[in-house]
């Protein structure tokens, strides 16, 4: 009963479309699939690991970056070989990545200026 109810909303709301929207809505990574709607909320991911770059880089976790990076390159990939080919999961995905990849750096740079702070430190005490 609940999948004819929401069968017979899809099909109305497709004849309000316009005809370019028909494609989209359509298409085997359209509106009405889950290849549309994952990719759409795993941009929060990229929007929340854009907020982070305002966190001082010592607050950062690397666990969390790198794991942002790798799955975002990994899925990048996946998103090219499956059927039908998912662009939008592709692209949310490299943005993923290098965020992660930003995190990274910005916490080795972070590292690095705090080993060069403690090395003057040791070689001039005074």
């Amino acid at each position: 009963m609940a999948v004819a109810a929401w069968t017979r909303t899809l099909n109305r709301i497709e004849t309000m479309l316009p005809p370019t929207g028909k494609v989209l809505w359509n298409h085997p990574a359209g509106l009405k699939t889950i290849h549309f709607w994952a990719p759409a909320f795993k941009w929060g991911l990229v929007i929340a690991g854009l907020a982070d770059l305002a966190r001082p880089p010592d607050k950062l976790s690397v666990r969390q970056s790198g794991a942002l990076a790798a799955t975002g390159f990994i899925w990048s990939r996946y998103s090219t070989v499956i059927i039908p080919k998912n662009w939008n999961l592709f692209s949310v995905n490299i943005f993923l990545g290098c965020v992660g990849l930003i995190q990274l750096s910005r916490i080795y740079k972070h590292q690095q200026a705090l080993k060069t702070e403690e090395n003057a430190l040791k070689s001039n005490p005074s």
